[in-house]
């Protein structure tokens, strides 16, 4: 009878070897009893390292909703008998996490009293490590790195997108920071569906649209009563957004008194309505956005200063579009698909004149003033690709001004933007004779398309070519080696 309990022994410590997944047993104390080598493999704890110790040295971390709120998975596994594929985090003998996939049943005697329990690690550290660099190469490959509606290559939106990433993975109260126009909300939109709170509401506020009293009405609701025209209770956003997020834009511009109310929302979690005196639980996530420097307006006592760094957890910089030009390219990609969708046109993109002029310029509006050129030209173009023409006029008014300041002999002052005139395309082209007579050259001595080419009006044309001796037509081979200042043809 011995033997035969030895062989069945050896037999299982045999089986358990043999397996590809790691396999540990506890007893009902969490001391580890059984180890197999894959799980040596897995953890780099040896079997006479682990065996007789409490199991909590893994640091098992469970990443699955069902038991985030119990103990950790051992410890879970005698609450609910079994598990069954869990993805659990645990740590190496060398201190890097390894992501495993766990299950585990509870083992009874005969009167189904618990005396242990076995569990089995699958371990997907390599998958989960290939994952992200997929995402990465797919990234580079496209050459557009995006986070929902959130668009960009540049350094600065790559560490915008990590960020975001990591706003999304926790509860704290959010700061966004930037210019108008550089995209505050979409980047609040793109953690808070991220976030564990994705299924919860999403309230915008806009802080600065509203009069001191309405805005306290509108975070926190009234009571009926509370004023005049209050005929009944009213709900506010705060409350509304119970178990979600509140997005409160232009927070720089809440009024002193309503500061004073969100700073206890923000430290209690707690509100009363106008007009009555009943605190309210609310649990709500607050993402703040501003284009104002917080920091100046509590210097100077227009901002509570509990309040400012109550807000600023976790802070988050948009840099204006003209700090990040690479960025301008994808952006212009993206509202281009995105005004197809919406018009049914088929504009493949912007032509090398128009290109050039929209990344030469300054977007003082970023993102928002880029986006509504393409709607412009989406109007305004009968082609496939966006011209010069195409583009708002202030964006042409500020190239001829910089052509003016750059080149003003050679410049057509009279060639005032408007709806239908040229622009120049090209800086100090064309001017000198040589460079006059190729252009002429390649456009056929067409006068008209080499104005085009040189981004000037055919009237600066003929009044270049009169200043520069060029003759009106194309002059013989013969007679262009005779003429002045011309080199030989080759």
């Amino acid at each position: 009878m011995t033997q035969s309990l030895e062989r069945e022994a050896l037999e299982l410590a045999t089986i358990l070897d043999t397996m590809a997944d790691g396999v540990f047993v506890i007893d009902t104390e969490f001391i580890v009893q059984r180890w197999n080598r894959a799980m040596e493999r897995i953890t780099g704890y040896t079997p006479p390292e682990a065996i007789g110790r409490n199991c909590a040295f893994l640091n098992a971390n469970t990443m699955d909703e069902h038991f985030r709120s119990l103990p950790p998975l051992t410890c879970d596994l005698f609450k609910v008998d079994w598990v069954d594929k869990v993805e659990t985090v645990i740590k190496h003998c060398n201190g890097e996490e390894i992501h495993v996939i766990a299950a585990g049943r509870v083992l009874r005697d005969d009167h189904s009293e618990p005396v242990g329990a076995v569990i089995t690690l699958t371990d997907i550290t390599s998958l989960r490590r290939l994952e992200t660099e997929m995402n990465q190469l797919r990234r580079e490959v496209t050459g557009r790195f995006e986070f929902d509606n959130i668009v960009g290559k540049s350094p600065q939106m790559r560490e915008i997108f990590n960020l975001v990433e990591l706003a999304a993975a926790s509860p704290v109260t959010v700061l966004i920071t930037g210019e108008t126009g550089t995209g505050k909300e979409v980047v609040a939109k793109a953690i808070h569906y991220h976030s564990e709170r994705k299924n919860g509401p999403l309230v915008r506020v806009n802080c600065s649209a509203l009069s001191e009293s309405l805005l306290e009405s509108e975070l926190f609701g009234h009571a009926r009563g509370a004023f005049t025209g209050a005929i009944r209770d009213h709900v506010g956003r705060f409350e509304r957004a119970n178990g979600g997020t509140i997005f409160l834009d232009e927070v720089g511009d809440i009024p002193p008194l309503v500061q004073v109310k969100l700073l206890r929302v923000l430290q209690e979690r707690e509100l009363e309505r106008v007009g009555e005196s009943i605190p309210r639980k609310v649990d709500v996530r607050v993402i703040a956005a501003t284009h104002r420097n917080l920091r100046e307006l509590v210097r100077r006592g227009e901002f509570r200063e509990d309040l400012f760094y109550r807000l600023k957890v976790f802070p988050v910089h948009l840099p204006p579009l003209r700090e990040r030009k690479e960025d301008v390219d994808p952006l212009v990609k993206r509202f281009i698909a995105q005004f197809n969708a919406d018009t049914g046109k088929n504009i493949q993109g912007l032509t090398p004149d128009a290109l050039r002029m929209v990344l030469d310029y300054c977007w003082p509006g970023n993102v928002r003033e880029l986006e509504n050129a393409i709607e412009h030209a989406f109007v305004t173009c009968n082609s496939a690709y966006i011209g010069p023409l195409d583009l708002p006029i202030e964006m042409r008014r500020v190239e001829l001004k910089r052509q003016l300041c750059d080149d003003p002999g050679q410049a057509d002052p009279f060639a005032l933007p408007g709806p239908y005139s040229e622009l120049p395309a090209r800086r100090k082209r064309g001017n000198t004779r040589e460079e006059l007579m190729a252009v002429l050259d390649v456009s056929g001595w067409n006068k008209a398309e080499a104005a085009r080419r040189l981004g000037i009006t055919r009237t600066s044309i003929w009044r270049r070519m009169k200043k520069l001796g060029v003759p009106l037509d194309r002059p013989a081979e013969g007679l262009r080696e005779e003429m002045p200042g011309t080199p030989p043809a080759s």
